[in-house]
């Protein structure tokens, strides 16, 4: 089934391999750094002096599909009911969150401030996260940044999107965001992160895993949970994927197979255990091991005095829960231990990553539509490609196309219309 997807705010540009008709229109978007239309041009700087940072004002007043139990009224974003919490998280107070429209910055940045103009009562918050979508088309994790505390993003990147997620007092209003305001600059040191080409391969660890079940409850990203539902929660937001994408996936293989599925929750026992990343980059518990979740050190060694970050007593050592679909499609039976590979932390080896766009497009044995389905991507997702190979001629949307790429998590080849890059044949990626 091939099926065009719409394009909704933050989700990548869908830019299609042609081979039939060219691309046209140019999109600008002028970043204004504290100057004002009209204004005469500034001098030019000297050729010795770091690049100005871009600054810009994010636009609130249009929430969108990515966006969850947030409302927008009296200049303000807020909390649209106050009733509403995602059921991994077993709060009771009100929960919102909105993805921000991605914004383009006209030469490479790594570093991300925020200014934010909000009233916050006692006992509620507001928490900016930001990410970066490299030339390459892939996205950062997400990264908090606070007033006086700018986030560090690992690798360059061309655009940025920012985050808000909006917490109630317990009983009490919401938050009222009117502004928030970036500004994005280099710092001029190399990048945390290698280049895809010479990254080693994603990082994978062996995680105890628990079913989330919660079936008609919804997620931290506005997912209502179906029966037989196939995602995974982690217990970080920094890989919270936005409805209906997989920009952030995994692969969790069980007893009798693997999986590959993406990031819709938040959980479990956590909500800042970041724990795949390194130490020196962990969000929270920077003194555990790359690999071993905190809830898992809490319940085997005590650590933290047994507890999670929210003073709970630790009662199994989970660091990743599972919807039923993928619980039982992995062979699993009761809670235990998997392999979880977290795609989007390294370039895959011989592997390069590439976003996609479309939804429910197929992933086939071979490169033909008259081939087995072995997969399907259901929205928006970075992949990882190993190769390419001339197959069956694909006609959609007025675009032609017989190049195929080869998927290694999913075992099978995906039309190369649908991998969201200008080029019909893939740049630097070799023949199958």
């Amino acid at each position: 089934m091939l099926t065009s997807f719409p394009r909704r705010r933050g989700s990548a540009p869908r830019r299609r391999p042609r081979t039939t008709r060219a691309l046209t229109g140019t999109v600008c978007l002028l970043a204004l750094a504290g100057t004002a239309l009209g204004a005469a041009p500034a001098p030019a700087a000297d050729a010795a002096d770091p690049p100005a940072p871009v600054s810009w004002r994010a636009g609130l007043s249009r929430t969108g599909a990515d966006d969850v139990n947030v409302r927008y009224d009296a200049g303000a974003l807020r909390v649209r009911d106050g009733s509403f919490s995602p059921a991994s998280l077993g709060r009771d107070r009100g929960y919102a969150s909105a993805v921000l429209d991605s914004h383009h910055v006209d030469r490479p940045v790594n570093r991300v401030a925020v200014d934010v103009d909000a009233t916050v009562p006692d006992g509620a918050s507001v928490e900016v996260e930001v990410r970066g979508r490299a030339a390459d088309g892939t996205w950062t994790e997400w990264r908090r940044a606070a007033a006086g505390a700018p986030a560090q993003l690992p690798r360059d990147v061309v655009d940025v999107q920012a985050r808000l997620t909006l917490w109630n007092a317990k009983g009490e209003p919401t938050a009222a965001v009117r502004a928030v305001t970036l500004t994005a600059d280099d710092t001029g040191t190399a990048p945390a992160e290698p280049a895809p080409t010479t990254r080693a391969a994603a990082f994978s660890a062996r995680v105890h895993a628990t079913r989330e079940g919660l079936v008609g409850h919804t997620t931290a990203n506005g997912h209502v949970i179906q029966a037989n539902d196939h995602f995974v929660a982690l217990p970080s937001r920094r890989a919270l994927s936005p409805n209906g994408s997989g920009q952030y996936s995994v692969q969790v293989c069980g007893p009798a197979r693997c999986e590959t599925a993406p990031v819709w929750d938040v959980g479990p026992w956590n909500t800042h255990d970041d724990h795949w990343n390194p130490s020196s980059v962990r969000e929270q518990w920077k003194d555990l091991p790359q690999g071993l979740p905190q809830a898992q050190a809490a319940y085997e060694d005590g650590y933290n005095g047994g507890r999670d970050e929210f003073g709970r007593q630790v009662a199994n050592p989970a660091g990743i829960d599972l919807a039923d679909g993928t619980f039982y499609n992995v062979g699993l039976n009761d809670n235990g231990w998997v392999t979880v590979t977290y795609l989007w932390t390294e370039g895959g080896g011989d592997t390069t990553s590439f976003p996609t766009w479309g939804t429910d497009v197929s992933v086939r044995q071979q490169a033909t539509t008259a081939s087995t389905r072995v997969a399907s991507l259901p929205g928006p997702t970075t992949v990882r490609v190993r190769c390419q190979v001339h197959g069956q001629l694909v006609n959609h949307d007025g675009y032609s196309n017989d190049a195929w790429s080869y998927l290694p998590d999913y075992g099978g080849y995906v039309s190369n219309i649908f991998i969201d890059v200008a080029d019909a044949w893939l740049p630097g990626v070799p023949t199958c």
